[in-house]
């Protein structure tokens, strides 16, 4: 049964909506991780547009699970890491347009920053992991450039319209998992996974953790974050259907 690693990037989107101090969340990993979550997340975005330093350094402090921080693999983003030492960074693509991560990282098209990025990292003392599409080149690639760890994107299979394209999504992230387990990377999951679509994707025997993000910060609005984790952690770590 997977972990759950808490993104708590939105509520930091809630909190810059208005410029204000609140809600905090170092505030709300903390309470993420009461309720039994097992890491958590941030992704420090060259925009700054919602997780700020400040943050990083405070959950640095504070976080007793793991921290997981997602960044781009620049000079920026890998100096910080290596100052503030995340127990993992997962390298993610990233452009200032999108509304959230869009597709999983071409570390076939970007092989040497790539690898030069999960170098620098390792040196620091860092584990890395790789956000990538379920894509056999791509997880080839991840084992190639170093990598401890691979995080499959799940989007498609999240945005699946018909059973029968779900099943088919589903069937290669199956496969990716089996593929990276086989190379030997640790293997993880998210993007887009919510109360109803997770129990597939956390049944699959390779998979290790899930990052999950908007969609317990949305329940969380009306729950509460402890009450949101809770009910998460019950659907991913029941027994396979």
């Amino acid at each position: 049964m997977p972990r759950l690693g808490v993104n708590i990037d939105h509520v930091a989107t809630v909190r810059e909506a208005r410029g204000v101090d609140y809600p905090d969340p170092v505030t709300a990993a903390a309470l993420a991780e009461l309720a039994g979550a097992e890491c958590i997340v941030v992704h420090l975005r060259e925009d700054r547009r919602h997780i700020k330093d400040r943050d990083l350094r405070i959950l640095r402090e504070t976080v007793k699970t793991a921290l997981n921080m997602e960044m781009a693999a620049t000079e920026e983003m890998i100096r910080i890491a290596s100052q503030i030492k995340p127990d993992i960074a997962t390298l993610v693509p990233e452009k200032r347009e999108e509304l959230t991560t869009e597709g999983g990282l071409d570390v076939v098209g970007n092989l040497k920053r790539v690898k030069e990025a999960v170098q620098a990292l390792t040196g620091a003392g860092i584990r890395v992991s790789l956000f990538i599409d379920p894509q056999v080149e791509q997880i080839e690639a991840s084992r190639d450039v170093g990598g401890d760890a691979i995080e499959i994107h799940t989007g498609a299979y999240c945005e699946a319209t018909t059973p029968q394209q779900l099943n088919e999504e589903l069937k290669t992230v199956i496969g990716a998992a089996g593929k990276a387990h086989a190379l030997g990377l640790e293997v993880k999951g998210g993007h887009g996974l919510n109360y109803v679509n997770v129990g597939p994707v956390a049944d699959i025997p390779e998979i290790t953790e899930l990052s999950i993000g908007h969609s317990i910060v949305a329940r969380a609005v009306l729950v509460g974050i402890e009450q949101a984790v809770r009910d998460m952690i019950a659907l991913i770590q029941r027994p396979p259907r």
